[in-house]
């Protein structure tokens, strides 16, 4: 056989040995509201890395849980700092790796066609809404959130009653496309992916509850070097870009917590 085929055979051989041991399968624990701006961000990342993302996504709540219970994350992306603060004080992350990345802002939405006809905040104590879907507003972020802006309008205790509890903002947002509810409160992004509701009340930036979304590499990952480099990523102009057109507000990166 000619040398030099059997010499670019010989490399390709290697070739095909060397990659799956510097290729690194990333799994990111990530808040459900960040879901379609993730998915494309990773997308762009693979065509420059031979890594490869993948997620989780649900209640920051119970992701936090999830890795509090060993399981495999090599990334958390929370929706709010509460989590991520429980992570850190147990340990489970790398403090030094921790930067909030990201803003969000909270809309009532009601169902697209024939939903009720809000036009304030205070609506949602008439008889035009008898229920009103929330992520679980004892533990989920954008439910507690939800709750600390009706709290501080001192309407929470007349709708507490009303409020249909979901497992996450996404599960809140299905709430109101399927008609189950006459009302949610979701984030602004989630409402925007939707054709099935419309925002009848965006809350003003000066009543809305400082949302912040931090990210951390968790300390047992098992791909610190892979996890970091997709970490550093997230904090990219280019990253940024995709936030942004999903209606986040991106912070510097490395603010502080």
């Amino acid at each position: 056989m000619n040398h030099r085929i059997v010499a670019v055979l010989t490399w390709l051989a290697l070739l095909t040995l060397w990659l799956p041991l510097h290729a690194a399968e990333v799994t990111v624990f990530a808040a459900a509201s960040l879901t379609e701006s993730l998915n494309e961000i990773a997308a762009a990342y693979e065509t420059q890395s031979t890594d490869r993302i993948t997620f989780n996504f649900g209640a920051s709540s119970t992701l936090a849980r999830q890795i509090e219970e060993g399981a495999p994350a090599d990334i958390f992306f929370s929706a709010d700092e509460a989590k991520m603060d429980r992570l850190e004080g147990k340990g489970l992350i790398l403090k030094e790796t921790r930067k909030s990345f990201l803003s969000n802002s909270l809309v009532i939405v009601v169902a697209a066609d024939g939903g009720a006809m809000i036009e304030s905040p205070k609506d949602l104590v008439t008889d035009k809404v008898k229920r009103l879907a929330l992520a679980e507003p004892n533990s989920v972020p954008a439910g507690i959130y939800a709750r600390e802006y009706l709290e501080k309008q001192h309407l929470w205790s007349a709708v507490e009653a009303k409020v249909v509890p979901t497992e996450n903002v996404r599960g809140a947002l299905a709430a109101v496309e399927a008609g189950n509810v006459e009302a949610g409160i979701v984030y602004k992004t989630d409402a925007a992916i939707s054709r099935k509701v419309k925002v009848a009340c965006q809350i003003p930036a000066r009543d809305t509850p400082d949302i912040r979304y931090p990210a951390a590499v968790v300390r047992g990952s098992k791909r610190l070097e892979a996890a970091k480099a997709f970490l550093e990523y997230l904090a990219t102009e280019e990253a940024g870009k995709v936030f942004e057109r999903h209606g986040f507000v991106v912070r510097k990166p490395g603010s502080p917590p």
